[in-house]
């Protein structure tokens, strides 16, 4: 039996081709851990496909804002832009185009809406619309020495309400095991 005949398996057991390449990417079937495994994000993120080019301009914006905080003891206010491009870069979320409704990005088959906490920022919490169309949230954390972080939350663990907002505490989001950190 090869190593790879789980593939034929998931196909057989109705995965989809997003899900087997994903598998296929990881060397394993992170679904076969049942319905509450939290790492399916990772295995897109271990391999995420982005251009370098990419890479590199999210590197040197990085640089860019930190030497200017150094200088000026301000921070330039592009906290959001840096949080989606670093979930772009870090977990290969592909971003739709700017100002679509919903969600900020696909990851695999799941949309997924991406929120920022800045070092500036008081609390470690996030608010998120109620109505959006994401089925996951990534809340993306960076420190005052430009370090950042990520951690996903379904939808479903949001808490219930009538608001048109639901708060997110940064602690109350369970960490990846394995996730990466910058």
């Amino acid at each position: 039996m090869s190593d790879w005949d789980f593939l034929h398996d998931m196909h057989h057991d109705g995965y989809s081709p997003d899900q087997i390449a994903d598998a296929a990417a990881c060397g394993y079937n992170p679904w076969e851990w049942g319905p509450d495994f939290e790492e399916d994000e990772e295995c897109s993120s271990s391999c995420p496909e982005i251009a370098p080019e990419l890479a590199m301009i999210f590197e040197s914006l990085v640089d860019n804002a930190r030497s200017y905080h150094e200088l000026t003891g301000r921070y330039l206010q592009i906290w959001g832009e840096l949080g989606e491009l670093y979930a772009e870069v870090q977990y290969g979320i592909k971003r739709h185009k700017p100002h679509t409704r919903g969600s900020d990005g696909k990851l695999g088959n799941d949309f997924v809406e991406i929120k920022t906490i800045s070092p500036e920022k008081d609390g470690e919490q996030v608010q998120v619309k109620r109505a959006g169309n994401f089925n996951r949230l990534l809340v993306i954390k960076i420190s005052e020495r430009f370090e950042f972080e990520g951690r996903f939350l379904k939808r479903k663990h949001l808490s219930k309400g009538d608001g048109a907002f639901a708060r997110v505490s940064w602690s109350k989001i369970p960490s990846a095991k394995d996730e990466p950190q910058t």
